[in-house]
Parts: C-alpha cells; structure tokens; sequence
C-alpha cells in the first residue's frame, strides 16, 4: 500500500507541501469546473494536467469523482434527455478511460450517487474547537448543505419522499452504465473502484440512492465480474451502513450473500474488507461517529475504529493499492493557509492526518 493524496487540479499549497511530506503519488478531479479546460476526455487534456502536477513532483496516478457532468447516465429517463444524448456521455466516458491507460493512470474512484453527491448539513465544534462536518437528516429536512434553505419536498425521510427515480431506475441507469464501459476499463487496464453513497441512505433529495449496502456491491460485480470493476473501500461509510462497528472479529468471509452479521446483526470493519479482498482497489481512511442518519466526521485518531487492525487486515489481503486520508475537521489558521477551502477538505487536519498515517503503514510494514 501507498500513502497518495487528493489534491486540487490548480495550484494549491498541498502541491508544495505534499513533496515535503514524502507523498509524491497524487490523485485528482478532471471535472471542467475544477480544472478551467474543456473536454476532460481527450488525451491532451489529460495529459496538461497530469503535467502541471509532474513540475512540482507529483505523480497522478489516479482520478476520482465525476470527470465531467454525468446526469445524462445517472439520471436518464428523469430529465427528458434522448439515448443519443447519453450514448455520446457514454463514448465520452469511454475516451477518458482510453486516455488514461496511455497515460499510465490505473484508477479511477467513480461513484453512482444520483441528484447530488457526497452531501454534509454544515460544522460542528469538534476537538479543540476544530470544525468538523457532519450530516444530520432530520436538519436536512429543512436546509440544505451549510444552510441553504430549500424544500421539504427535496429532501426528507426515504418513507416520505416521492422519488424522481426509482432504484429500479437508477438500478437500470448503472446496469447500462457499467456495461458500457467497463469492456474498455479492462482493455485499458484501468481499475475502476466504486465509491458507496455517503450518506448511505436509501433516498436524498428525492432521488433513490443504491450503493448503501454489501449486497449492493456484489450486485454491482455480478452484473461485470471483472478485475477492473472494483472497491473504493471508504471505511466511514462501511462503518455507518452496517452498524457502526469499527473493530473486532466476526464470521464473515468469502463472498457469500446473505452476510452472517453475528452479533446485533452487524460486522466489523475488517470483515467487510476481507468480504471484497482483492476486488478492493482503493482505500479511503475516515472515521466518523454516530449513525448514517446523523453523523459527525472526526479527526482520524480521534474515533474508535481500530485503524491498527484494519491496516493488518489490508496487509494479510496482499492489497498493494493507493490509500489516502478522507475528510479532516477545519484546524485554527486553516483558513489563512486556504482562503476558499471546502469544509472537510482544509490543509492543516490533512497534514495531521498523513502524519498519523504514515505511521500506521509504517507499523505493519
């Protein structure tokens, strides 16, 4: 396993600092929005931003998020679109991956979060004062991420809500996706690694949300049995969706389905990564505390996940995959040192975090 870290595709202090920390291995985001270029897709725009980091030392060796605006797969048959307008995302999404595998980068952290992505009600006083996210659906029934107010009927409790996708949909809507373009993820030897939905709800914001379970997963890989459709095993969001149990022993093992969730109905940590072993591709460390309906983010030495054991875990699986530090609380002079920071993604509870994790790699190494 490799330490990486997420870094920003313009100019950012984590690009100097990350040279600094020994981390040299970075994974980014090529959606337009984010990067200033068009056409994330196409092989020269790829390779401008995957140069721009090679100047300050750092290799890209893995893309994460939506690279471009992907409601016409997500959400096809809810916004009136035609199938030749998603057959061309699709081709889109297609060339990416070609342009990846010339380029060398074999991941690719993609999720299938339907209306909106990951999604936080706002801050919390955490440690020390530091401001940790958190989600609470109950609040969100009322205000949208930090405070923007927005209706009932956008968001709710999944027994109230009135889908504008089923999860029979959004079952299709995947289905179709991921025979698309899996064929040339494994013709280019790119591994893409399923993100699960976080918050793993059953619905947010009037649309179903699939990728809340271990059945789902496995599912998701019968419908491609292949080495390129993988896991991005996000540790806090496996935690939350099945019972919020960090450590321990349990039962579980193989692929089997129905899981044998011994006691209380709920599996540990290192059992659901022994459930996907080598299908994991990626690995995102977090811990949070509470429940899937109301949870706060917490620094990553703060929770009581046993980061020790599942770092074991990863090891006795032979995993060889990048790892990455996941959402962090905003530290004091966060904001000096990034002005237009995103909650979860400030600089200093980064910096923190990779100290801490360098440490634990180092421990089983």
């Amino acid at each position: 396993m490799k330490l990486v870290e997420f870094v920003p595709p313009t100019p950012h202090p984590l690009w100097k600092l990350c040279p600094q920390m020994g981390i040299t291995d970075v994974i980014v985001k090529v959606n337009p929005e984010l990067t200033e270029l068009a056409d994330p897709w196409r092989l020269s725009t790829l390779r401008s931003i995957v140069e721009r980091l090679k100047v300050e030392g750092l290799n890209v060796v893995g893309l994460e998020g939506d690279p471009f605006d992907m409601t016409l797969i997500k959400e096809f048959g809810e916004r009136g679109t035609g199938n030749g307008e998603r057959e061309e995302a699709l081709s889109h999404y297609r060339e990416l991956l070609e342009s990846m595998g010339r380029l060398g980068i074999k991941l690719l952290c993609y999720n299938f979060m339907v209306g909106k992505g990951w999604s936080r009600t706002g801050v919390r006083e955490g440690r020390g004062g530091a401001k940790a996210t958190y989600f609470s659906l109950a609040e969100t029934k009322e205000t949208s991420d930090f405070g923007h107010q927005t209706s009932s009927a956008e968001v709710g409790s999944p027994k109230s809500e009135v889908l504008r996708l089923s999860h029979a949909q959004v079952w299709a809507n995947y289905e179709y996706f991921i025979k698309a373009v899996m064929p040339t993820a494994e013709k280019c030897g790119v591994r893409m690694a399923l993100h699960p939905d976080d918050p793993c709800l059953d619905s947010l914001g009037g649309y179903a949300r699939i990728f809340g379970s271990i059945e789902a997963y496995d599912r998701a890989y019968a419908i491609y049995p292949s080495p390129s459709n993988a896991v991005t095993f996000c540790q806090a969001n496996f935690k939350l969706m099945l019972g919020n149990v960090g450590c321990g022993t349990g039962n579980l093992v193989g692929s089997s389905v129905p899981l044998d969730r011994g006691h209380a109905g709920r599996v540990p940590l290192p059992d659901i990564a022994r459930h996907f072993g080598k299908r994991i591709a990626f690995i995102h460390i977090r811990d949070v505390e509470g429940t899937k309906e109301d949870f706060t983010e917490l620094f990553h030495d703060q929770g009581d996940t046993d980061q020790f054991a599942l770092m074991r875990t990863y090891r006795e699986l032979g995993l060889d995959v990048p790892v990455r530090g996941d959402h962090v609380p905003e530290m004091a002079y966060d904001r000096i040192l990034t002005p237009d920071g995103t909650p979860g993604y400030f600089t200093l509870g980064r910096l923190f975090a990779n100290g801490y994790l360098k440490a634990l790699l180092k421990s089983i190494a």
